[in-house]
């Protein structure tokens, strides 16, 4: 909890927290916003437009192929290990989405070429790519909002999301986009990278759970546990309730010391405290209530942590905010709940609502 800024709060800025985090989630803008904000003593508005302007983050498709805010100076190492995984060529792959290795190929070096020192919008890229003969039939995939065909492009390092225009999506290069950008490390100078960003943020951890995290365990598993290997007493072996798993060796101490936690805090949905560990971490959220947290069409609802573990979700419409509990979770205290109850309603610029709590 103290790692990830949530116990005690702090004044990191938006780039920090989420260099910090291994990257936020960002397909809802609240939730990047909140996930930010939960994590600072005073949240600033418009931070995080402000850190993609002056280039400190960058927006793209990055882990399980899901659309990140990630710090520039990390960004080559998460897309290396991404790329290396090379999803584009598995048969399901190719199944599900109808393009070849050798068209994805392909369309890297053709998008490479449009975006150099460009900044086009999606119909306009998509335009330029589709005068193509070799892409014309795909028009229809790249202009979906999902963005899957374009997943792989982003990997490869070769675009990235652009500069608002309205309310209309671009995308650059990152060339073009980050100074110094010097394309993609290699993978396994990439791995320690990645590795110790999210030990340091997760750990204890498994080579399966950073893979998961990452991929949702599409690398090979030999490689995986290779890169924790070669990075020797960087690293130490712990063990968690029985199962050995990796921390970083400077942490271990800390870790040693803490002593428990009773906070309570209200998370926003898609927060990175459960998805760095993954939905299926049973030490943070019981199984048995996970289906209440990762909801239908990848939706993870926004929780209500109590020292550290999720003991229910909750949601605000109408002027209430309703948390509710799980069955077997024991109740938070009430001041604390309503102090965050205030904090969650300043993100959204709205009056403080009237909290309402259930089981």
């Amino acid at each position: 909890m103290r790692r990830q800024f949530v116990v005690p709060r702090g004044e990191a800025d938006a780039a920090e927290i989420i260099g910090r985090l291994c990257g936020v989630q960002a397909q809802v803008a609240l939730s990047a916003e909140s996930a930010i904000g939960n994590r600072q003593n005073r949240p600033r508005q418009g931070q995080i437009d402000k850190a993609l302007e002056d280039r400190s983050i960058v927006k793209t498709w990055s882990m399980r192929g899901t659309l990140h805010l990630i710090r520039s100076e990390e960004v080559g190492a998460y897309l290396s290990l991404l790329a290396s995984g090379r999803m584009w060529e598995k048969p399901s792959w190719q199944r599900a989405f109808g393009a070849t290795p050798q068209e994805i190929e392909d369309m890297a070096d053709a998008v490479s070429g449009i975006l150099r020192d460009r900044v086009l919008t999606r119909a306009q890229m998509v335009a330029r790519l589709v005068d193509d003969a070799r892409f014309t039939g795909m028009e229809e995939q790249l202009r979906s909002g999902w963005g899957t065909l374009l997943k792989p492009l982003a990997w490869k390092g070769v675009l990235c999301h652009g500069p608002k225009q309205g309310s209309s999506t671009t995308f650059t290069s990152p060339a073009s986009l980050l100074p110094g950008w010097k394309g993609l490390p290699k993978p396994d100078d990439a791995a320690p990278i990645a590795i110790r960003a999210y030990l340091g943020a997760f750990g204890p951890a498994t080579p399966e759970s950073f893979d998961a995290w990452l991929s949702r365990n599409s690398l090979r598993k030999t490689v995986v546990r290779r890169w924790f290997k070669e990075m020797g007493d960087t690293l130490r072996e712990v063990e968690v309730d029985g199962q050995t798993a990796f921390a970083l060796a400077e942490h271990v101490d800390e870790m040693a010391d803490s002593e428990p936690d009773t906070s309570v805090r209200l998370l926003g949905g898609f927060d990175q405290y459960l998805l760095g560990p993954g939905t299926k971490e049973t030490r943070i959220l019981p199984a048995q209530h996970r289906s209440k947290v990762s909801r239908t069409a990848g939706w993870i609802s926004p929780i209500v942590l109590l020292g550290g573990r999720i003991v229910g979700v909750w949601d605000s419409s109408e002027g209430i905010l309703t948390v509710r509990l799980f069955e077997d979770a024991p109740v938070p205290d009430t001041d604390e709940l309503e102090a965050e109850v205030a904090r969650v309603s300043g993100f959204a610029n709205e009056g403080k609502p009237t909290l309402r709590v259930e089981r």
